[in-house]
């Protein structure tokens, strides 16, 4: 089976292969050796200085962690889908203050708006998603991290769970304080593993923080980061498969990678419209990694799914309240247009099955 689902995503055969290395101690030199190389390849792929650290977690343990580690007054969050919903879950779940930007699903923050509210709230951090992915819509996250500068001792945090190594992220350029994601999706790698970028003042602000937890410490990842170590047993194979996969990146080369990403976009949008269907997304934010497609021709989505399984691939229904009102098509990772062009084809022939 084939998946252009929004994640986890298509994982090749080599990159397989790495997750069946022979094991090594988490405490040896020879991991201290791979944690070393993943982290500067890391860095490069961030276009950072600032720390880079792993986490034997899905993203949603770092997203916590931000929040456990930074939040000491109240937050802003930035609501536009279900996971920057859930980030702001996640800090009344974790007992602080937050307030919200909220637009509906399919809308775009909008700068403005962030600057409206930043002015009026005593905020300490921000938490935007970069790339959400129930609605396929990317925030302009330039022109946001622009805004959140002009207020001094206000960290900016990002989930770029599906934006990650799929569109250009310059951490430093940015002045991003925490960029998080996992690699189940544009790394193209098994679910099993969290990366994230810190900056120094997140870093110092952490220790001012109480109840931080242990596993996801900030100032205990430093710790065990300044031995080329993780605070626990990491998921080894997944790093052998990460390791391997950076090196694919650089092979292919960041912007081409970025460029890959856009015009597989542009063809599934396209696409999409000469179908009789529009996107759900709003105009100008429309996402290069995971298209929504608006059900305007009211499809059954379950059963277009069930019919394209038969064929050996599958795409995703809408989420939560999205399901059979939206369709999601990812196109990021390893996937080639060449791919995604076979998917939309059967999807085309098995809605002309349909009607006819």
């Amino acid at each position: 089976m084939k998946l252009f689902i929004p994640g986890p995503t298509e994982v090749i055969e080599e990159v397989r292969a790495q997750l069946s290395k022979p094991m090594i101690g988490h405490r040896s030199r020879e991991f201290s050796q791979l944690y070393d190389e993943v982290k500067e390849k890391l860095k490069r792929l961030l276009y950072t200085k600032n720390h880079v650290f792993i986490s034997t977690s899905s993203a949603l343990g770092v997203m916590e962690a931000c929040v456990r580690n930074l939040v000491k007054r109240k937050s802003l969050n930035l609501v536009c889908g279900a996971f920057s919903d859930r980030w702001y879950k996640m800090v009344l779940e974790c007992g602080k203050e937050a307030d919200v930007v909220q637009v509906d699903w399919g809308r775009a923050i909008k700068p403005a708006m962030v600057e409206e509210k930043l002015s009026q709230g005593n905020y300490d951090t921000v938490f935007l998603t970069h790339n959400e992915t129930s609605t396929g819509l990317t925030n302009n996250l330039y022109e946001i991290a622009k805004v959140v500068k002009k207020f001094p001792g206000v960290l900016l945090c990002v989930d770029a769970v599906s934006s990650m190594a799929g569109i250009k992220i310059e951490v430093d350029k940015l002045g991003l304080d925490v960029c998080l994601a996992s690699v189940q999706k544009c790394f193209a790698l098994p679910p099993g593993l969290a990366v994230f970028s810190c900056s120094d003042e997140a870093l110092e602000r952490s220790k001012s923080v109480p109840n931080r937890g242990y596993y996801f410490d900030f100032q205990t990842f430093l710790k065990y980061d300044g031995k080329s170590q993780t605070i626990s047993t990491p998921a080894i194979p997944q790093i052998y498969a990460l390791n391997y996969q950076l090196d694919r990146i650089f092979e292919e080369g960041l912007e081409k990678r970025f460029e890959r990403h856009a015009r597989m976009a542009d063809y599934a949008r396209k696409w999409a419209l000469d179908e009789g269907f529009d996107l759900f997304a709003e105009k100008g934010f429309e996402s290069n990694t995971v298209t929504c497609v608006k059900n305007t021709k009211n499809i059954n989505v379950a059963e277009t799914i069930k019919m394209v399984k038969e064929r050996g691939m599958e795409f995703g229904n809408g989420y939560r309240q999205l399901k059979e009102k939206t369709f999601r098509i990812a196109h990021m990772g390893d996937l080639r247009l060449g791919d995604l062009k076979v998917l939309l084809d059967n999807i085309s022939d098995v809605l002309k099955d349909k009607e006819g």
